[in-house]
């Protein structure tokens, strides 16, 4: 036991030392970063790297390169040193997106997500010390619940404001590379890790036989591509926030981004206006562009609070909840949650298509794939003031079950009565309030 858990306990220390020097020299670039990644390394990276995903262009599942694992990683840290490790091009398939539309994906190889955690590990420890409180995607400890509470929080704290919802179009594929290196440059200078980043930039992507290379955008699918795509909105704009916004504005402003996703509360809307009116140039600067119909400033002030605009408070979409203003039972006005419109419609359509597509399976394999749909729904939206939503939900999935049951042969429909008796048997799980701080 001891001689697997020392390998983690080693490269620990090495993810501190990283990070205390990255915190000692704030705002100078590192040089000297690529040395901490060998063999051990490798292993951790490996034990970290996701087993049962889908094989890339090589065709090499997890378990395959496991079988000469060590061999392997040897191999893969001598050509990332060296220079002469040639990233591999993302397979892309495609999954359904809630509208109907299909989104593109990109499977990188097993040994490029391998060699991807272990870069993705040192940025990471240096980068920590840089992202700001109000940056909450893809980082340890963190989540996209707590960046809504965390707003909720703000909003309630100062009885609303004026809100500015961002839509990046098309972030992940617009990011543009040459402003990425750049961003990067300012704080990692090491030419390893450079040029293996490069080099996942340029990898290209293959659909079927068909080699493509785009000139902006993440690499797809890539285990670093989050992290990268942070660094770039910790550039563009957290730090514009914090180091040119903030000090200029007559009120209060707060930021919470996760990941793309982001939004602004300022008290003063004179203040929103000024930024709304900047914020595409400054996006504009680095390949972005926002969308104009999703970027707009939503008068959210508490109702009892007339701001004299003459407008009530409007409601907002932020991670999947649409937030607006309603009394508790003590007659207050708190910040409300609700399932946004567009998540709900997506998550009973993705149920609707299982439900199709596995009518002929056995009634209980069915019940129990039902079952973890909705726990895992209510884990996520099982919050105060959503449970009519959860409660609907259940409802709709009750039907679309029945429906595709009825259609299991040409026999006549799958009666009520019949159903009624068959949820006594497989019960589909009540809605359950998961999180019940911020009523």
């Amino acid at each position: 036991m001891m001689e697997t858990r020392a390998p983690a306990m080693n490269v620990s220390t090495k993810l501190e030392r990283i990070a205390k020097l990255a915190k000692e020299k704030a705002g100078v670039a590192l040089t000297t970063l690529a040395h901490h990644i060998d063999m051990e390394w490798l292993r951790e990276a490996y034990r970290r790297t996701r087993k049962d995903g889908a094989a890339g262009v090589d065709g090499q599942t997890a378990e395959q390169y496991a079988q000469r694992l060590e061999e392997n990683l040897a191999s893969l840290l001598d050509r990332a040193k060296s220079g002469t490790y040639r990233a591999p091009p993302v397979r892309r398939t495609y999954i359904p997106k809630g509208d109907g539309s299909q989104r593109p994906i990109g499977i990188p190889t097993f040994e490029d997500k391998v060699l991807q955690r272990a870069v993705a590990m040192v940025l990471e420890a240096v980068y920590e010390q840089e992202f700001h409180d109000f940056s909450y995607g893809f980082r340890p400890g963190r989540s996209a619940l707590q960046a809504c509470e965390a707003f909720r929080s703000e909003m309630m704290r100062t009885a609303g404001g004026w809100v500015l919802e961002v839509d990046i179009r098309k972030f992940f594929d617009t990011l543009d590379h040459g402003c990425l290196q750049e961003i990067l440059r300012q704080r990692v200078r090491d030419g390893v890790i450079l040029r293996l980043i490069g080099k996942w930039l340029n990898a290209g992507v293959m659909e079927g036989v068909a080699l493509s290379h785009p000139e902006a955008g993440t690499p797809q699918g890539g285990v670093i591509s989050p992290l990268l795509a942070n660094i770039y909105l910790h550039g563009v704009l957290d730090e514009w926030f914090v180091r040119d916004v903030q000090p200029r504005l007559s009120g209060r402003a707060l930021l919470v981004r996760y990941a793309d996703d982001l939004v602004m509360l300022f008290t003063q809307p004179r203040d929103a206006e000024r930024l709304l009116d900047v914020l595409p140039k400054r996006f504009g600067k680095y390949g972005l562009t926002l969308h104009p119909d999703k970027t707009r400033l939503v008068p959210f002030h508490r109702p009892d609070r007339d701001d004299g605009s003459g407008q009530g408070p409007g409601s907002f979409d932020l991670l999947g909840f649409t937030y607006h203003w309603g009394l508790s039972r003590k007659g207050k006005w708190v910040v409300r949650r609700r399932t946004a419109k567009d998540r709900f419609r997506r998550t009973l359509r993705r149920i609707a298509e299982w439900c199709r597509t596995h009518r002929h399976d056995d009634v209980e394999m069915q019940h129990r794939a039902l079952a973890r749909m909705l726990s895992g729904h209510y884990a996520y939206f099982g919050v105060m003031s959503n449970g009519d939503a959860l409660s609907r939900l259940r409802e709709e999935v009750r039907n679309v079950w029945r429906k595709w049951l009825s259609r299991r042969s040409q026999r006549a429909a799958l009666s009520w009565n019949s159903m009624l008796t068959l949820l006594k048997r497989y019960p589909l799980p009540q809605p359950r309030i998961v999180h019940r701080y911020g009523t």
